[in-house]
């Protein structure tokens, strides 16, 4: 056995971590988008509870979906990072409004798996996902315009 053999054993297919996470999340974004968006009884529920007022639920709902789809449509590298940062505020926000509140706590090691699977799904995205990943011959800069 041939230490590839052994390294390609152990370390899962970075394409198949990538899918992973990604379908995860973004199928998350698009439940939870929904959910927003419909304002529904325990969406409502949680943001009200948490402070918030329920027309945010909307803004929210808004951009999850857009954020999902930007994930997993091909192309347009610098929305992805957005898209990225913004899933990982949504997460990161929520477990930190849930700690603060002492409401439902019972969501924070889900939403914290959530954030793990962005980074996940951002850390181990494809070249031509990432920022500067253009057509060859182009700079930097010329690639994300």
């Amino acid at each position: 056995m041939t230490t590839h053999t052994i390294v390609t054993r152990i370390v899962p297919d970075s394409a198949l971590l990538y899918w992973s996470a990604t379908v995860l999340v973004a199928a998350e974004l698009v439940v939870g988008g929904w959910w927003d968006i419909a304002r529904t009884s325990n969406v409502r529920e949680v943001i009200v509870h948490l402070g918030y007022p329920t027309y945010f639920l909307v803004i929210l709902g808004v951009w999850k979906l857009l954020g999902a789809a930007a994930l997993l449509l091909p192309r347009f590298p610098l929305v992805k990072e957005w898209a990225y940062a913004g899933a990982l505020f949504v997460y990161t926000g929520a477990v930190a409004s849930h700690l603060t509140t002492g409401y439902k706590l019972i969501e924070v090691p889900i939403l914290t798996v959530m954030a793990a699977l962005t980074v996940i799904s951002w850390a181990s995205r494809p070249a031509d996902r990432r920022i500067g990943s253009g057509r060859p011959g182009r700079s930097d800069n010329s690639a994300n315009t």
